[in-house]
Order: structure tokens, then sequence, then C-alpha cells
């Protein structure tokens, strides 16, 4: 196939997807069509067998974002009338015009600058026209994510914390310096990708690039391999991490730590960190989102008469709470401003429930003082409606 033919290919029509499609409307249509003309499913069919390869050459190219990307720059460059375009430079080569050559365009005549150039560089990343070795560099990659766990008081998962990390991730082998080879051994050059990392693999008359699978795209083959790497180049290395705990966060609660994990190779990013946090639970204050919880006790005479009580607050000095006359047990009040500090540096509320304290043992004195106001505060029974309306239902 002549590049001329390549660029002649539709492959959008092949998939009969526009050019617009996504990748998931390429992937769609490429399965709809590869098992309607599989080999397979139609045996002795020489006709289907010619579609499935189309269809297979179309979803390489498409698939591929940066392949689509140059074929479509390519299609661009020529603009919709290719075939025209193509045999009006024929025929003016034939009737004494200036000659046309495709191999003009992609560097076959010896000419440098403009189209020529711009097409050579895209077909050259695209696909390898005369079937040779093509060279390829190793790749930025990103470092791996770790995960990790932290145990925080209540105090400090409220108010935030720095702590120490303890952290395994994959590096470089120390004890072969990331050669994958025994000391005193080197690797030696893939034979199969000449130290390139890549082959080709044929799809029609073209050769497409992917890594050699025979050195994983490394380039290199290990004949004795690190008896602590077993070959791979990579080994555990442990570094000790302070990271900052944002104020506010909560007992199971996963934060991600941007660019905290593994280094990356080549030049790549590092990976993130993700630590899970587990908080030990209060004695004393409980968590309703940004707000603490608090029960506090009260005698019976304060409830009923009112009062100024101390109650204390997270890490602060304790603040006076008053209590109006004649507040019944589980009534909740609201101390602003004494809850878990929010993200913008603000902070919930304290929520205080008191409780009535009921004494458990009376001496004579007390007790004839509460027989005393049992008698004077006697009136109906508080009891009598709910018993009436259990009753009529």
């Amino acid at each position: 196939m002549s590049t001329k033919d390549f660029l002649e290919k539709d492959y959008y029509a092949v998939l009969g997807v526009p050019k617009t499609a996504s990748a998931d409307e390429i992937k769609k249509a490429y399965r709809k069509l590869a098992r309607k003309y599989h080999p397979d499913a139609n045996q002795g069919s020489t006709e289907t067998e010619i579609k499935f390869k189309e269809v297979s050459e179309a979803y390489d190219v498409l698939s591929d974002a940066k392949r689509r990307k140059e074929y479509d720059e390519a299609r661009t460059l020529f603009g919709s009338g290719l075939g025209g375009f193509a045999g009006s430079g024929a025929q003016r080569g034939s009737g004494g015009g200036f000659p046309f050559d495709f191999g003009d365009l992609f560097g076959g005549s010896g000419h440098s600058g403009g189209a020529g150039e711009r097409i050579g560089d895209i077909f050259g990343g695209l696909f390898n026209r005369g079937g040779g070795r093509t060279t390829t560099t190793s790749r930025p990659r990103r470092g791996q994510d770790i995960e990790s766990e932290v145990t925080l008081s209540f105090t400090e998962a409220a108010e935030g914390s720095t702590v120490s990390l303890r952290l395994t991730s994959s590096s470089a082998c120390s004890a072969c310096s990331g050669t994958g080879a025994k000391a005193g051994t080197t690797p030696r050059v893939c034979p199969t990708c000449e130290g390139t990392g890549a082959a080709s693999r044929n799809l029609g008359n073209f050769a497409f690039s992917e890594p050699c699978r025979d050195c994983r795209g490394r380039g290199l083959i290990v004949d004795d391999p690190c008896p602590v790497c077993e070959g791979s180049g990579r080994g555990k290395s442990t570094r000790t991490l302070h990271a900052r705990i944002p104020a506010g966060v909560a007992d199971g609660q996963r934060i991600r730590l941007k660019g905290k994990g593994a280094p990356g190779e080549g030049g790549g990013p590092a990976g993130d960190l993700y630590v899970q946090v587990h908080v030990k639970p209060h004695a004393v204050f409980g968590r309703s989102d940004d707000n603490l919880t608090l029960t506090v006790p009260v005698t019976f005479t304060e409830a009923a008469l009112g009062a100024e009580i101390k109650v204390p607050t997270l890490k602060s000095m304790p603040v006076t709470l008053r209590i109006p006359e004649g507040t019944p047990n589980g009534r909740t009040f609201r101390v602003r401003g004494r809850g878990v500090t929010r993200k913008d540096g603000s902070k919930g509320d304290l929520l205080v429930t008191v409780e009535v304290a009921v004494p458990q043992q009376l001496d004579d004195k007390a007790r004839s003082v509460l027989e005393e106001f049992r008698d004077a505060i006697a009136g109906p029974d508080l009891r009598a409606d709910l018993i009436q309306q259990a009753r009529s239902e």
C-alpha cells in the first residue's frame, strides 16, 4: 500500500462513525464490525477477511489518541479532495507542467522545508513506511500512589495535626542500581528490538510500533538477574514523611496528599499519598459534623429554679452557660464558635445537652422537704390524658 493509498483511506467511513466520534463510540463501532467480519464467523470468505483487516486497521489508528491526531492532521493538510489533487499533479507532470510525486512530499526527492518536512514528521510518528526499525525513547512515567494509615486523638482530628508517616514505595533497586543485573554483570542489548524497546507489528502493508515483547520495552535483556530485585530493577525504599492532616478530619476519612507518593521515572511526576484516618473517641466530647456535643448533669433544683453552670470546652477555658428556670431534662443549648475547626478557619458550635441528675439516696430531712414540695405543687394527674389517648386508639 502506498502513502497515497493510505491518505485516501477514510478510516471513519470504514468504521461508520463521524470524524467527531468519541473514543467510546469508535470502540463500540469496531466491536460490532469485528464480530460481523471475523474470520471465525465467516470461514472461507475472502471478502469478509479483507473487510476484517480494513476494520482492524482503522481501529488501530483511531483508537490511539496520538495516531488519530496525526492521521487527522495529515488528511487536513491535503484537504478533502486528495485524490483529485494527486491526479492533477500527475497530469501536469506528463503534460509539461511541474512533476508531482508523493515521494517528494515525504522527503524522497531530497527537498527540505515546507510541507514535505511537516508531512514527514507526522507520518514518521504514525507508521513505519519501510518496515524498518523505529527509534523510541523512554517516556516519563508517573510514580505509584501509596496508601497509609494514621490514628489521631479526638483533639488532633478536630484541630489538625502534623504526623510522621513511615512509607514504603517502589524505587530503583539499590543492589543493582536499577539495571536488574547481578553485581559484576551487565544487561545486554535486546536483539529483537536492538535496544529501542519497540518492535513493529504488521497491519496490512504498514508496520506500527509497540513495546518489544522480549524486553518489555526496556531495550535490555538480563541474563543473570539481580537476586535482590529478581531482575526487575525495582526495589523497596522506606522514608519518613511529615504530613499535615487538616483540621476537622473525621474518623474513616481518606486524605489525599498530592505528589507525596512514589517518585516518578524518567522525569515523570510523583504519585499521590492517600492516608486513611482513624480517630480515637473522647472521654467527654462527641461530634456531629462540625459541632462538638457534650452532655452535662444538672440538679433538680438547677433545672427547676434556673442556674449558671460551668461547662468544659475543647482545648479552651470553661465557659458559663445559663440554664433558665423550668428547663426540662434533655434540652440542648448551643455555645457558638466552640466546635470543630473548618477549612476556612471558622469553627462549629458546642451543643450542650442537660441531664437532670436524680439523687440516689435521701436523708430524712431531704425526704421531708421533697414531700412538702410535692404537696405544694400537687395538681391534676399529668398522665391522665396519655392514658385516655392510649385507650381510644
